[in-house]
């Protein structure tokens, strides 16, 4: 008979911090002058003004940029947006130009990919706009997996399975969303292409097999197999081949999350007993505590910048928490659990149960981008 993972993995809870925590924890607050100053003069043609709705947002969610008035910019944002096209353009305060582009699409996809393009140039930074997220909702009755933009548009359900579908992960370019499935009656690991919906099941060892995260090149996925005894960690070929295990523990390894060079996975453990992060080289060897500072740590997601990592963590309730590898710091930055982090390592999306949330974790604001679905958990996000 196939086991269960621990109840805590899937567990909900909000956590309230108190004042004395949250002077320890301080989160980060970007002043005003620290904004790029920026205006969007307007985008002409018969498609421009679906074209500035969707920019504005994107750029506000950017969070790098203060909009204002183009006499007080130091960068003007115009174009033209007609026939399924976009001509952008972006000048500095002396008329230069330092973006000047053509898109082809729905005024919504070239709106993202412009702004993800303003991202780019003016901060140096990937942008998010064109990303897809992915997630597990009750809005049936029974948890399946959906997808959406970054912004929570575009709401899709991808499965329609009957049975528990959760852990979605969409590969680094989001054509790829690999989850763990019951429709065997058992914990499997299925994959789906997201274009064509071709769904195949690639990890089906006897016991529990879930938690599939691509690393990311997509070639491989890092999964909890149970074929063994307990949960350990195992590295696979995309198309579940090749499964070579990383542990060796008598506890539970789960929600693996790989460095962004493919070298390293950090990855949740409750060998000690209460579950800790850990690094592990992705061909093997020996495991690394990750020093947070708290005793029950889960659903690790390392940044793409490599320089930090976010958790859930348990302390009364539950919160995300960052620690940044240079340091060896940890703060505390919001209550909620699933934090995953956007291509701009600046950006989570977490769960606070009944909806995904956007955070800037460097200023510290929050913003609903998916709700109304019942309870929400478990986002993925592609770069």
């Amino acid at each position: 008979m196939k086991s269960q993972l621990p109840s805590y993995l899937c567990a909900t809870a909000l956590l309230t911090l108190s004042i004395a925590f949250a002077e320890e924890t301080p989160t980060i607050t970007i002043r005003k002058s620290d904004a790029i100053n920026l205006a969007i003069a307007g985008i002409g043609g018969g498609e421009g003004p679906a074209v500035v709705k969707v920019l504005q947002n994107d750029l506000a969610l950017a969070g790098a940029f203060s909009l204002g008035e183009a006499a007080k910019a130091s960068y003007v944002v115009s174009g033209t947006a007609s026939g399924g096209g976009l001509q952008g353009q972006v000048k500095d305060r002396s008329g230069g130009v330092v973006l000047s582009k053509g898109y082809s699409g729905v005024p919504r996809a070239v709106a993202h990919q412009f702004a993800d393009d303003i991202v780019a140039t003016l901060t140096g930074h990937p942008g998010i706009a064109t990303s897809k997220i992915a997630f597990v909702s009750t809005r049936s009755g029974r948890k399946e997996i959906y997808t959406a933009d970054y912004d929570g548009a575009n709401v899709r359900q991808l499965t329609n399975d009957g049975v528990i579908s959760v852990a979605p992960a969409l590969s680094a370019d989001g054509s790829k969303l690999a989850y763990t499935g019951y429709q065997s009656g058992y914990a499997d690991i299925y994959l789906i292409e997201i274009g064509s919906g071709a769904r195949n099941r690639i990890v089906k060892f006897p016991g529990t097999n879930s938690g599939a995260a691509f690393s990311p090149d997509g070639g491989r996925i890092a999964c909890s197999i149970s074929k063994d005894g307990n949960p350990e960690l195992y590295v696979l070929g995309a198309n579940g081949s090749g499964a070579h295990r990383l542990t060796h523990t008598r506890g539970v390894e789960s929600s693996p999350s790989w460095s962004p060079d493919g070298r390293e996975i950090v990855y949740s453990s409750d060998e000690s007993g209460s579950p800790r992060l850990f690094r592990i080289a992705s061909g093997g060897g020996v495991a690394q505590a990750v020093p947070t500072g708290y005793s029950f740590c889960t659903e690790p997601s390392w940044s793409p910048d490599g320089k930090k990592i976010a958790f859930t963590a348990r302390q009364g309730g539950f919160s995300i928490g960052v620690t940044d590898l240079g340091s060896g710091s940890t703060r505390l930055l919001i209550s909620g659990q699933d934090g995953v982090w956007g291509a701009d390592s600046r950006h989570l999306l977490f769960s606070d149960g009944a909806s995904l949330l956007l955070l800037d974790a460097q200023s510290g604001r929050s913003v609903p981008v998916v709700s109304g679905l019942g309870k929400v958990s478990e986002p993925t996000w592609s770069r």
